[in-house]
């Protein structure tokens, strides 16, 4: 078994049989999430694809299975189901059992505010790193489309998100180099702004920001679909 491969694993198997804790009942918001993940799974994995042809990042083989489709590895594809559903899997448990782990609604806007101008500040100096412009784009984006949403789900999200920091610093950091003797996931610095915590790109924390956020919005859009 691939070192990415145990990775997933790793991350996937105590959600997964929780899911089906008597409190949590997490396993119930599976027709919702699922198609969640689904669509926004295809956004990344479209962009992934993209940036491996242009050399922005790249997988090294020795820790990856040889089953590759369009250019990505297979665990890249899993990666994109199996952190979300973890990830949203903690973000549920802790709004569930903390139930006033929130900020408030004036003090989240203020929050997001701040974010999309250093974020947007970002981009406009730095429109020659692609990785840069890509991923601080779409925190801008994600937090302009959190703000029409109703539940308000951006206000727990954002402590939340201080949780799943936990577990994402430790499998980011294996993929991009800590601990072992190479990287599984290896990035061209020209496309980034070579700002690093251990060996993790800083942009790859607006990654996962991104891409948790866009999953949480997308479920509570197909609550109101079915």
């Amino acid at each position: 078994m691939t070192l990415y491969l145990l990775l997933l694993l790793g991350s996937i198997v105590v959600p997964l049989a929780l899911s089906f804790d008597k409190k949590l009942q997490f396993y119930k918001q599976w027709k919702y999430l699922m198609p969640s993940i689904i669509v926004v799974a295809v956004i990344y994995i479209a962009v992934d694809i993209y940036f491996t042809r242009l050399g922005i990042w790249g997988f090294n083989a020795n820790y990856h299975s040889s089953n590759i489709w369009f250019g990505l590895p297979m665990e890249e594809w899993l990666f994109f189901i199996v952190i979300p559903y973890a990830s949203i899997f903690l973000h549920d448990s802790i709004v569930l059992y903390f139930t006033k782990f929130r900020l408030k609604t004036t003090l989240a806007n203020y929050v997001s505010f701040f974010l999309i101008i250093i974020s947007l500040a970002i981009v406009l100096f730095n429109l020659n790193k692609i990785y840069t412009v890509y991923i601080f784009s779409l925190v801008i984006i994600v937090l302009a489309l959190s703000y029409f949403d109703k539940t308000k789900i951006i206000n727990s999200f954002y402590l939340t998100f201080l949780a799943i920091l936990i577990p994402f610093l430790i499998v980011n950091a294996i993929l991009t180099g800590s601990f072992i003797d190479e990287p599984v996931v290896w990035y061209n610095n020209s496309a980034n702004l070579g700002i690093r915590f251990l060996t993790i790109p800083i942009e790859d924390f607006g990654y996962a920001f991104s891409l948790i956020l866009f999953n949480l919005l997308m479920r509570e859009r197909m609550k109101k679909i079915y």
